[in-house]
């Protein structure tokens, strides 16, 4: 139950307390879970999927725009996007959580409730992790897969003749962040576009349904189309040939509808936008793509190599860099 008011601060409890608190209110399934040194979980093949992704205060999220629930949520999204991106199913998820000593208690605890409904939704549980104090809120997690047998599918396996696909909406996430950035009154559509962007929704079942039907490439889209689509073409000594005129184009147009105000950002909002983690998969042109995949283009063996649109290269920024200015 929280607290009235949410007058209890962090740092009003020990560490024990506030776990004492916190851990409850997430899903564990382990052989061994919280409260040890480590946990223990099982690997059924013998191999073991592993990412991590972490959140910093005020360049990864806002408490402003983002509850803690927001938060939580989007931590475990990210993360069990990436091991579906590799084919696999997130098996369990270690979660680091730093936080400054005067943020409310009841903060924490919406954090937990969030974990626990991304997990709910993304069919993973929360076997360990970590408390610390810090200036700012950081979370780092550390997620965990299993193949089911099958290989990895690599972002170094794309041929040239294969189809470029996509499942998920690209797009909506920048978008939401847009809405947020302009600020004042919203639309029914713009709260939709802000609630994708602060609750990510990855098709996780799509990674290993992608496996099962031969994809010789997957990435989770993280920082945008274009800057991902690029690493696949680095990774495989390719070029990505996107084009707007089937899917891509689509959400372009539904963006603008929805943006209102802000019409003529479509295009450039689903090709450069981040945070959607939709999968972005190549396939053999004869595979039979798994929903909800849908083609974008084509990979060709053209050099140099890289991502063309439309049979051009992009002019501008094409994605998110942590280090941008």
């Amino acid at each position: 139950m929280r607290d009235a008011g949410a007058h209890v601060r962090v740092g009003d409890l020990d560490e024990t307390a506030l776990l004492a608190r916190v851990v409850p209110l997430m899903p564990t399934r382990a052989l061994l879970g919280p409260g040890d040194d480590a946990a223990l979980v099982a690997a059924p093949d013998g191999r073991v999927v592993a990412t991590t992704d972490v959140l910093v205060e005020h360049r990864d999220f806002r408490r402003d725009w983002s509850s803690g629930a927001d938060v939580g949520w989007k931590a475990v999204a990210q993360n069990v996007a990436d091991v579906a991106a590799m084919g696999g199913r997130c098996t369990g998820l270690l979660i680091g959580l730093s936080v400054p000593t005067d943020l409310p208690v009841a903060w924490v605890e919406d954090f937990a409730r969030g974990v626990a409904a991304a997990c709910a939704h993304l069919d993973a549980v929360v076997v360990g992790g970590d408390l610390s104090a810090a200036s700012e809120v950081v979370v780092s997690v550390t997620a965990l897969g299993d193949l089911g047998g099958r290989a990895p599918v690599l972002r170094s396996g794309a041929r040239a003749g294969d189809v470029v696909a996509v499942a998920g909406v690209l797009g909506r996430s920048a978008a939401g962040l847009r809405v947020l950035q302009r600020g004042g009154s919203r639309s029914s559509a713009e709260e939709d576009l802000v609630g994708a962007h602060r609750r990510p929704r990855p098709p996780v079942a799509a990674g290993p349904a992608a496996a099962l039907a031969g994809a010789t490439a997957l990435m989770d889209v993280s920082d945008g189309l274009l800057r991902d689509a690029g690493r696949i073409a680095a990774a495989s000594a390719v070029t990505v040939e996107l084009t707007t005129a089937g899917a891509l184009g689509e959400w372009a147009r539904d963006l603008e509808q929805r943006l209102g105000r802000e019409r003529g950002h479509g295009v450039a909002l689903v090709l450069t936008g981040g945070e959607d983690h939709a999968l972005l998969g190549c396939f053999p042109p004869d595979a039979v793509l798994p929903v909800p995949f849908a083609p974008v283009g084509v990979v060709a063996a053209t050099s140099p190599h890289g991502v063309l649109v439309d049979g051009r290269t992009w002019a501008g920024a094409t994605g998110w860099d942590h280090f941008a200015r």
